[in-house]
């Protein structure tokens, strides 16, 4: 089986890792890739510098590679319609049409879709005046949490007890075209993601991950698009992927197919186990990253087979989910001002001994070559480390160990990824992150 992946960060590299190591899949192409992917598969260009949204050049695109397997990265070119273009001219596609791909891209049409099919989650208001909003974070009260309606690639979320920074946020978010913002009530407890993977019909979950949203230690700064994530949770409750998949996934891909937009691909399911229970913060439309990676890094089952059965209807027939014991933990290297501004065009160094470190693997997030043809920074999550082994300490060392070896100039990465879950410090119902 030959797959085309679409995207150019490190969930594209950690897609195509897994991928290959699939017997079943003889090669893989991605488009457009990074200098890392490129080590391990055929990078190639979309023609007459067309991007990834671009229906038609990605169709054009599969049909001069004859591939047998599309796997759409991230969500922009979901929200796009890429999937449905690529499904209309024949090909098998692991990723939602840009219908049922508005779970992610708006969130009020979300909260609707929960409501609909009694998914637990956040009280919310959905608003589009500034009053709206005001009126919104008196009645929900503080900690207030205001979120950009549309896609912000992570950073669209404020969640803080100032009411002046969330009204100030608001007004930012309600000023773009189209303005729409969610005011949620605060829900308190551990956040988990679980990512879901269903042809429309059956749902079969990866094992849960927690992520690291904030930009420094001890979750404190912005929130970024996360640095760093680890699994298994071994304080979450026994069966919490299959609770999931029964009060949230399963419902969800039920009410989808019920409104005539049935969802394939993987459901991001973001939670808070609160202390009353799971409460859905988000749905996404693709993998999560970086948790995504420690998710798929456990994997054991073939990969490409399990991403071809759900986009061509067969999960049903694929089984249960194979999944290591084994401990993943990723931390990732941010460019210097990341998230605010950052630098980029600063070399990198330092990550073949990175590699080398055993139980460690290198994903490039943000990186290209230079005219001299040297690495260099080009985005504000540089790079990321998984690492595994036999207990979260251990997973957490190696990665540690290869973080230490890797150069760039004024970089910063945060030193506590699963620390707290390592000390036993993590409880459902309460605060406290990993």
């Amino acid at each position: 089986m030959l797959v085309l992946v679409l995207g150019s960060g490190a969930r594209e590299h950690a897609l195509v890792r897994t991928l290959l190591a699939d017997d079943g899949v003889s090669a893989v192409i991605a488009c457009p890739g990074n200098p890392g992917i490129e080590t391990l598969a055929r990078c190639v260009p979309l023609p007459d510098g067309a991007d990834l949204t671009d229906g038609a050049a990605v169709v054009a695109l599969a049909r001069l590679h004859e591939v047998d397997l599309v796997v759409v990265g991230p969500e922009a070119p979901l929200v796009a319609g890429v999937a449905d273009a690529l499904r209309e001219a024949g090909y098998a596609v692991f990723g939602p049409s840009a219908a049922a791909a508005r779970l992610e891209g708006s969130k009020a049409f979300a909260k609707e879709v929960m409501a609909e099919a009694e998914v637990p989650t956040a009280m919310a208001h959905v608003c589009t005046t500034a009053l709206e909003v005001e009126e919104a974070l008196d009645a929900l009260g503080a900690p207030h949490v205001v979120k950009e309606d549309g896609l912000a690639a992570g950073k669209g979320v404020v969640v803080t007890a100032d009411r002046a920074v969330a009204l100030e946020h608001a007004r930012t978010c309600l000023e773009r075209d189209g303005g729409t913002v969610v005011v949620e009530e605060f829900l308190d407890g551990p956040e988990v993601s679980v990512f879901c993977v269903t042809d429309g019909v059956t749902v079969l979950a990866l094992p849960p991950a927690q992520d690291f949203k904030r930009v420094g230690d001890g979750d404190t700064g912005p929130n970024t698009g996360g640095m760093g994530a680890y699994s298994p949770l071994d304080w979450a409750p026994a069966g919490l992927a299959a609770d999931v998949v029964a009060r949230v996934a399963q419902p969800t891909i039920d009410e989808m197919r019920r409104r005539g937009t049935p969802y394939v691909g993987v459901l991001y399911v973001g939670l808070a186990l609160t202390p009353r229970g799971p409460r859905v913060i988000e749905f996404n439309c693709r993998f999560g990253d970086p948790d995504g990676q420690v998710s798929i890094a456990r994997l054991r089952s073939p990969f490409g087979g399990l991403l071809h059965a759900a986009a061509t209807g067969r999960l049903d027939d694929y089984g249960p989910l194979r999944v290591s014991p084994e401990h993943a933990v990723t931390v990732v290297v941010a460019a210097q001002g990341y998230p605010a501004a950052p630098r980029t065009g600063d070399p990198v160094t330092g990550l073949d001994a990175a590699a080398q470190v055993e139980g460690a693997w290198v994903l490039h997030a943000g990186t290209r070559r230079d005219e001299a043809g040297r690495l260099v920074s080009a985005g504000g999550r540089v790079v990321g480390v998984v690492a595994t082994g036999e207990s979260l300490a251990a997973a957490r060392a190696t990665a540690y160990r290869a973080v230490d070896l890797i150069g760039l100039e004024g970089s910063h990465h945060r030193t506590d990824i699963a620390r707290a879950a390592d000390r036993g410090e993590v409880h459902p119902g309460g605060t406290g992150h990993g």
